[in-house]
């Protein structure tokens, strides 16, 4: 997930490249925090001509170790979505290294996105990047957020998954482009490759993707039967009254961001006919919400 308000102001002074895979390297972008755990990966894919995946946020120091790890080769710049931790130094790197810029635009734009990006034409579902070292596969993965896409380096087996999934938490699902059924449909979509490994968004390398895979759709299936039974507890409620009951098991200084993964089940739960709403309000939060 990624809202520039949780990212530290403070730049480290050197940032280590670490090689990833035989094929990839990974620089970690000095944003930690609570929501992107020790920063955004960035990775560079390939020797011969280079593919940044993810920048990352704006900090002159990650820019420059970015350049220097590219030594004069990157091609491409590649981003999973447009999230404000992901993709503000795409714009400049493709024009200060004359690389093509490769991703796709929401519309319309939210508050989390980086308005900055924009590409003539939008990345699809399927389509690949082919070089002599490797090809890269994009695959439209949406649920974290409308525009996002994950990636298959296929001579590695290796996938690419941004916010999709992450290393050892949850994603938040941000409505009205994120979507819960959306998500659960990604996860589903993703078991259709043969990878051997996830590269994600923030994190470290994770092993067994089948099995990560299902047992993120179980969190996500046992989150909305909490969600109907604290309705049931709760009776006609807003979110924030549901909010501490749905998610009574994570940390107090993450119940914002909790807030709109609970919307989003929330309406996955009333498209399914299961509750709806009966108040509206210019505050997603405040309106209420109760069981059929």
């Amino acid at each position: 997930m990624s809202d520039q308000q949780t990212i530290s102001e403070t730049e480290t002074e050197t940032e280590g490249v670490d090689q990833f895979s035989p094929l990839v390297r990974r620089i970690a972008a000095p944003n930690g925090s609570e929501m992107t755990g020790a920063g955004t990966n960035t990775f560079l894919i390939g020797h011969k001509d280079v593919a940044v995946l993810d920048p990352g946020p704006e900090y002159e120091s990650h820019y420059e170790a970015i350049i220097a790890a590219g030594a004069g080769r990157i091609k491409w710049v590649v981003v999973t979505h447009t999230h404000k931790d992901h993709s503000p130094l795409a714009t400049r790197l493709a024009e200060e290294t004359g690389a093509q810029l490769m991703g796709c635009v929401l519309e319309p734009s939210d508050q989390f996105q980086d308005t900055s990006f924009a590409v003539a034409n939008n990345i699809q579902h399927g389509d690949r990047l082919e070089t002599e070292e490797f090809t890269l596969e994009a695959v439209y993965t949406p649920g974290h957020v409308g525009n996002h896409f994950c990636y298959v380096l296929h001579e590695e087996n290796l996938l690419f998954s941004g916010d999709h999934i992450m290393d050892g938490s949850t994603v938040v699902i941000l409505p009205p482009s994120g979507d819960m059924k959306d998500y659960l449909d990604s996860l589903d979509v993703l078991n259709n490759y043969s990878i051997t490994g996830i590269a994600p968004g923030h994190g470290n390398l994770i092993e067994n993707p089948s099995k990560v895979i299902d047992t993120l759709k179980r969190h996500r299936l046992m989150r909305e039967q909490k969600v109907i039974t604290g309705m049931g507890t709760v009776g006609e409620g807003n979110i924030m009254e549901l909010l501490p009951v749905v998610y009574d098991d994570v940390a107090e200084n993450v119940l914002f961001y909790a807030r709109f993964s609970l919307w989003a089940h929330l309406l996955k739960l009333e498209r399914d006919g299961i509750a709806r709403r009966t108040t509206s309000d210019d505050e997603f939060d405040q309106e209420r919400w109760v069981l059929v």
